[in-house]
């Protein structure tokens, strides 16, 4: 792409990480950081239109270009034989949207669009410097071909295998800054618990996790009589029942929270996935968790959560191990143990990274504007972030 004076064009910077919210909210956290730094930049989002990307990308002010998928069928079939075919017609569609806004950088964050993404970026006339963001304790494929021609490399989680800092995951100003204390009263008045009760938040990401409901709401007479409360996100397309206990603090279900910051508020304890997002997101605001790893995959869940869990921040529980039992033998005592929950809470927050955002924005500002010009050179950036660790 030509040149063309900074002083006269403001920067463009397109940011690819569609598909799951996981890919999404780092890239829009990097998104306002950049705008923070430097309020004249444009930002882009490459999405799909079967991506969570449509409603959350509009709904923060950025603009959205979609372009076709690119999934990498695990066995042989018709979508393997396919796949070239696919790949070549995303990277073109990729490459017209990057001539468009006529993008200073690509920052990658993994998923269907990161691929064709960083593959647009190879093409002669389309060449530009990129960025990669590795959220995962083991990093995916569409990341690994990324960082190998990648003008700079960070990763969320030591161990990720791509070789770049450790800066933390890039998340919203909303949750680094969350004060859940001032908060409490306010966020169990919105959610209809008890002000005073000792609160688990239970929830298994945006659509649910069937044995964490199974689990928790089996626990529930028990909880209920022990005096203490539950905030339980079940998921859009599931249920729960649960046991009445006259007197107990209310067991409250929702589908779906609207309202993260308030759920992590309302909360003194979290059972959860351990997905990066949800691992950054936890420790960052000091909440205790009992994480319990998704069983399927290639075990980077238990990867994720495992930094918070050594040193001292959260509980790591197999899936096939929580039971209604294992909930209240875990919970109970935990949450009738202030002091125990105060250490787990300070070990979860010093495991977290509240700057990650803006350390990655002035990464990408150093890529595109030259050492110096964004703060610092990118050694600066890389000696700090080892100092921190």
């Amino acid at each position: 792409m030509p040149d063309r004076p900074r002083a006269t064009q403001p920067l463009s910077v397109v940011v690819a990480g569609g598909g799951t919210a996981g890919h999404i909210e780092p890239a829009l956290a990097l998104a306002d950081a950049v705008r923070r730094l430097r309020p004249d930049a444009r930002v882009t989002a490459l999405g799909t239109e079967r991506g969570l990307e449509t409603t959350l990308v509009p709904k923060r002010g950025y603009a959205l270009e979609l372009v076709p998928p690119v999934p990498l069928p695990r066995k042989p079939s018709k979508d393997l034989a396919a796949l070239p075919w696919r790949v070549l017609r995303s990277v073109r569609r990729t490459r017209q949207v990057l001539r468009r806004v006529d993008a200073d950088v690509v920052v990658g964050f993994g998923g269907y669009v990161a691929l064709p993404a960083y593959l647009a970026t190879w093409l002669p006339g389309t060449r530009l410097p990129v960025v990669v963001h590795e959220a995962n304790a083991s990093a995916g494929l569409a990341n690994k071909v990324g960082a190998r021609h990648a003008a700079a490399v960070a990763a969320a989680v030591p161990g990720s295998g791509l070789d770049g800092p450790v800066i933390g995951m890039p998340l919203r100003r909303a949750i680094t800054t969350l004060d859940r204390g001032a908060l409490r009263a306010k966020a169990r008045a919105h959610f209809g618990l008890d002000p005073h009760a000792p609160t688990v938040l239970v929830f298994g990401g945006s659509q649910g996790a069937r044995s964490l409901n199974e689990a928790v709401a089996g626990a529930a007479g028990e909880l209920g009589r022990a005096g203490i409360g539950v905030l339980h996100a079940h998921g859009p397309k599931n249920t729960v029942e649960v046991e009445s206990v006259p007197g107990a603090p209310p067991y409250v279900t929702v589908p779906y929270l609207e309202r993260m910051d308030l759920a992590y508020a309302a909360a003194d304890v979290a059972i959860c996935r351990a997905g990066a997002m949800t691992v950054a997101e936890v420790s960052a605001v000091g909440l205790p968790a009992v994480y319990v790893p998704l069983p399927h995959g290639n075990g980077e869940q238990r990867l994720n959560a495992l930094p918070v869990v050594e040193h001292g921040g959260g509980e790591l529980v197999d899936d096939a191990d929580l039971t209604p039992g294992k909930v209240v033998e875990l919970v109970v005592p935990l949450l009738t143990s202030g002091e125990r929950l105060s250490a787990m809470s300070a070990a979860a927050r010093r495991t977290g990274h509240a700057d990650a955002d803006e350390t990655l924005a002035r990464m990408v500002l150093d890529v595109v504007d030259g050492a110096g010009e964004a703060g610092g050179t990118m050694g600066d950036v890389v000696r700090h972030e080892g100092n921190e660790r």
